[in-house]
């Protein structure tokens, strides 16, 4: 097995330690060995970097959430072959699936300090945001407004209301927006992932805000945009939401690990269950 990763696993905590040896010796092959702990050491060598408090006993289904959406959006830059490269979906199915294995081991042999796996209950996935987060959101998206980051606002304000891809969002144009009687745009319409085009509503708060900037914007100029006039993408996106938690008061530990997929996934889960209930 490569000397690094047997390295990092012997690093760890005792107790941490003594349970991923146990878990890599369970298997009798040893391609799957060689598998678990190449997967094990690549999230441990990213969990280092990215949350450098929390310790390998500590990790819960939200860092899980967060190393793989990093992983396929190209945001893994340690632990990986080709730093920067997004993986396939596939291929983080698997690392989860055997980063799912390990953690529900080590909770029946109690090394781990969260349960495994976690507990759901019939209406809510811990992995969604709650509604006190989204409100913090909300409330952050307007302290930004009022901070001049209109276009972080807006972003941060339609990602709530529309659960929109980061694609959808950088292709919006000022075509996309549709005024009510105040001549305030109420309406705004993309194209969903089987490119059907559906329309949303502005939430108020965001109207004036999508009149500011389309009063910069030409016909067919993006809407958003970076400071620098760049198109805006999954990373910037990613930076929007979490300085629009902090702002909201939401602690800095889970406002790092907000991601547009993850509002995406609560948006979604929301839509669905007010339809069945």
């Amino acid at each position: 097995m490569p000397g690094a990763d047997v390295d990092l696993v012997d690093g760890l905590p005792p107790e941490t330690r003594r349970t991923a040896i146990a878990w890599l010796s369970e298997n009798v092959s040893l391609a799957a060995r060689q598998t678990r702990l190449q997967v094990l050491a690549s999230f441990l060598r990213w969990l280092g970097a990215a949350e450098p408090d929390v310790e390998a006993a500590d990790v819960t289904t939200t860092h899980l959430d967060a190393y793989c959406e990093a992983a396929l959006a190209g945001g893994l830059t340690v632990g990986v072959r080709h730093p920067g490269r997004p993986l396939a979906r596939a291929t983080v199915a698997r690392k989860r699936a055997v980063l799912s294995s390990f953690y529900t081991f080590a909770w029946r042999t109690g090394a781990a300090r969260h349960e495994w796996p976690p507990r759901t209950d019939a209406t809510r996935d811990p992995r969604l945001l709650s509604k006190d987060d989204r409100r913090r959101l909300r409330e952050g998206a307007a302290r930004l407004a009022a901070g001049g980051r209109t276009a972080e606002a807006v972003a941060v304000a339609l990602l709530d209301a529309t659960g929109a891809t980061a694609a959808a969002l950088a292709g919006l144009t000022l075509q996309d927006l549709w005024a009510v009687a105040s001549g305030e745009p109420a309406i705004v319409t993309m194209h969903d992932a089987r490119g059907d085009l559906v329309a949303f509503p502005i939430p108020t708060p965001a109207r004036p805000l999508l009149c500011d900037l389309s009063s910069e914007r030409k016909a067919g100029e993006p809407l958003l945009t970076r400071a620098d006039g760049r198109p805006v993408d999954v990373r910037w996106l990613r930076n929007a939401l979490t300085d629009a938690a902090l702002a909201g008061g939401i602690p800095r530990r889970r406002a790092e690990l907000l991601d547009p997929h993850m509002l995406r996934a609560t948006t979604v889960t929301e839509y669905l269950r007010d339809r069945t209930t």
